[in-house]
């Protein structure tokens, strides 16, 4: 049967469970017989990303009768591939090698450089993964990060050696040559002269205390392919919990609640959730009010056609459990998507969403226009985007919500990989509905035409206007080459870098990255920001990578220099993880003061699945912070949207922080608590709190630092809540102090 057909079928049948889905509480089974029938369709050779049917088939042309020796010689090529695709090493490199022996004058190159990279694989997976340790792969490979089983990179620098020495203009191969010899702790000293890429350890201009990977320890190192991370307190207990999710078909979700005496507990097989899997991306929210955050499950991105997966809106029940609602809530449909943004559009004090879903450059491709679904004010929406002016049909890969105007509409930013970005003007009220008008050229946002990824608002320099950033997602070779050429000064056709539109306070944008210090090659995808000294300004840490395997290439974490420039602390910090990144979240767990990072690391193939990190902050110094939770009444009650306006004295000067309530970047969730540094302020002047959706404003004086407060619009007493730091439960070598409380 032709896909077409089986997905024409597919369809009646999901408009039949649709029709008898409206007539149950919940429609948790009707979602997973969804799912299960959409792992079931995708999973064809034509799919690449279902790489076990390409193994079947590949193995029919094998036992064909009909089989060349040049047919079979290629085959077994590709079957190699698909093997390392899976994970299975051993096999690979043994067909590899076989092909390998009659090529004795190394005139096929890719199969070379597929068999040292399958080596290097090999090494990784005895050593990183099997033998996981806090400091795997994480750039500059040191410590117990070194390979104890040292064959398969040795068998890899073999190979690497002998491809650049054919070819010195291989960065690539140069790039993973110096990797290689760095896991056996041998970089830079032991590579060969005239091999050398210099600096991978990186800059140190700026230096930052080590954050340490403790996710092994606390047993949060899940481990799966690429996905989404949320941490939030989803039981209103005042400790952070976590969410993460996997996009593969068949990934279910993780839930580790926070116990509040240093240790997690892992609850995903008791919260009500079997059976509803994938999502490469989640955000939460709560939509219905009732003071307990949901979650949004989003799937289908870069699958293209096998892509048009639903999303799920996941109930939180305040019991400790979750319930799929997301055909009774009016937010079925079937995109391909990882990216959304919840905000109040039309401030009438409850969530709407945005989507943003993805449309192939190709014209004759099915279109998957964005979708504005505004709430109800029941629990339910409908969908508005064409009447709304915001159906934009592009590849979009991010989007962000936030009023950069300052006019008390929230707007939206889109992010694509169809060499475009889009600014919409949220222009309030018109007739039943709002509109949006799309002001990408008037506000000097038209001038890149690169593709770009992951993109949030924020105010990096603390003026009260919100800016953008969006990561450049433009390449035509691997990851690998462009590092390379970026450490030899060499120029490598890639035409941007990262973006970061300055808010002139008039409407418009200056892009400032080149003048802010942010020229370097980072290919971000799951990214986010935060404080991780509390000076006030935010920092943020980007997940990088792609799903070529020989795009190995450093996560980064980029300091906020007083609002002027930033300056890569990557190294220093020892958070450059060489695995795939993808949903970064920045929070407080430990309730001492400093943010720590959760991402959730892996990529697109089950062979390159890898454990998540959670990278605890040591503290960086004896700055302050103020931790907030709002709660609104007129206002959505998650008070996402509202504006939070600090002032206080630092060193006899008067400065002012500004934050906006929300979960930060556009792959992976922060709390939406604002955890927010004071620097060396001895005592809070001011908080003022614009509540969007009312519009009121509220003003707090003479508040002490160092606290948890709860605000609850209309209230005049802030209320303190008494959460204690957690000192995270270890072994003895360890074992680490309370931070900055």
């Amino acid at each position: 049967m032709k896909p077409k057909l089986l997905l024409s079928i597919m369809m009646f049948m999901l408009l039949c469970v649709v029709q008898s889905c409206q007539h149950k509480p919940t429609c948790h089974e009707e979602m997973v017989a969804i799912l299960k029938k959409f792992d079931q369709e995708a999973s064809v050779m034509s799919n690449q990303w279902y790489p076990q049917a390409g193994l079947v088939y590949m193995d029919s042309l094998l036992n064909s009768p009909r089989s060349t020796p040049s047919g079979i010689r290629y085959c077994k090529y590709l079957k190699a591939n698909i093997l390392l695709q899976l994970g299975q090493e051993e096999q690979a490199i043994q067909l590899l090698e076989e092909l390998a022996s009659a090529d004795v004058n190394h005139e096929f190159l890719p199969l070379w450089k597929d068999l040292a990279l399958a080596y290097l694989r090999q090494g990784e997976r005895s050593n990183c993964i099997s033998n996981h340790a806090a400091e795997s792969c994480i750039l500059p490979v040191k410590g117990v990060g070194v390979h104890s089983d040292p064959e398969g990179s040795r068998k890899a620098i073999e190979i690497f050696t002998k491809l650049v020495a054919l070819n010195p203009g291989d960065l690539e191969s140069g790039w993973l040559l110096n990797l290689a010899y760095m896991t056996l702790g041998e970089y830079p000293q032991g590579v060969p002269r005239g091999y050398l890429i210099p600096n991978l350890q990186g800059d140190t201009t700026v230096k930052v205390k080590p954050f340490q990977d403790i996710a092994g320890e606390l047993k949060l190192d899940v481990k799966n392919m690429a996905g989404g991370s949320i941490v939030e307190d989803f039981d209103n207990d005042g400790y952070l919990d976590i969410m993460t999710s996997g996009w593969g078909t068949t990934e279910g979700l993780h839930y580790f609640k926070n116990n509040g005496n240093g240790t997690f507990t892992d609850r995903s097989d008791k919260i009500g959730l079997e059976g509803i899997t994938g999502g490469l991306n989640i955000v939460q929210a709560d939509y219905n009010n009732d003071g307990f955050k949901d979650v949004l499950v989003l799937r289908g991105a870069w699958k293209m056609e096998y892509g048009k997966e639903p999303n799920s809106l996941l109930k939180n029940n305040g019991d400790g459990t979750f319930m799929d609602v997301t055909t009774q809530s009016g937010l079925l449909s079937f995109h391909p998507t990882q990216t959304a943004t919840w905000n109040d559009f039309n401030n009438d004090g409850w969530l709407d969403l945005f989507i943003g879903n993805e449309t192939p450059t190709n014209t004759l491709a099915e279109k998957h226009p964005c979708e504005l679904f505004i709430s109800n004010q029941d629990g339910t929406f409908r969908e508005v985007a064409h009447e709304a002016h915001c159906d934009v049909t592009s590849f979009v890969k991010g989007v962000t919500s936030g009023d950069y105007d300052n006019d008390g509409w929230k707007d939206i930013f889109i992010s694509t990989t169809s060499h475009e970005r889009k600014l919409l003007r949220n222009t309030g009220q018109q007739g039943k509905e709002i509109a949006f008008m799309e002001v990408t050229l008037q506000a000097g946002l038209a001038n890149e035409h690169g593709n770009s990824f992951p993109t949030w608002f924020w105010d990096y320099d603390n003026d009260g206007w919100l800016d953008i950033f969006a990561c450049d997602y433009t390449f035509t070779k691997s990851l690998g080459y462009y590092e390379a050429a970026e450490k030899l000064n060499l120029e490598a056709g890639n035409p941007e870098k990262m973006l970061l539109y300055h808010n002139n306070h008039d409407g418009t944008f200056t892009n400032v990255a080149p003048d802010a210090n942010l020229n370097t090659n980072v290919f971000a995808m799951g990214a986010n920001f935060g404080d991780i000294d509390n000076d006030g300004f935010l920092d943020m840490y980007l997940g990088s990578g792609n799903p070529d395997y020989k795009s190995l290439v450093p996560n980064k974490m980029f300091k906020n220099l007083g609002g002027q420039k930033f300056a890569d602390v990557t190294t220093s910090a020892r958070v450059g993880h060489l695995q795939k990144g993808h949903g970064v979240s920045f929070g407080d767990l430990d309730n001492d003061g400093d943010q720590d990072i959760y991402i959730d690391l892996g990529g697109a193939y089950v062979g390159d699945a890898y454990q998540n990190s959670f990278f605890l902050n040591p503290g960086q110094n004896n700055n302050h912070w103020i931790c907030l939770m709002l709660e609104g009444t007129q206002s959505n009650r998650a008070a996402i949207g509202s504006r939070i306006k600090i002032t206080f004295r630092e060193n006899g000067v008067s400065r002012s922080v500004y934050r906006d309530v929300n979960s930060g970047g556009s792959f992976g969730s922060s709390p939406l608590r604002r955890e927010i540094g004071l620097g060396a302020a001895e005592k809070i002047d001011e908080i003022e709190i614009r509540w969007h959706g009312s519009g009121d404003v509220q003003r707090f004086k003479d508040v002490q630092v160092n606290q948890f407060l709860k605000i609850k619009e209309g209230s005049n007493t802030p209320e303190p809540l008494n959460l204690k730091p957690l000192i995270w439960t270890l072994p003895d070598k360890l074992c680490l102090p309370v931070g900055n409380s």
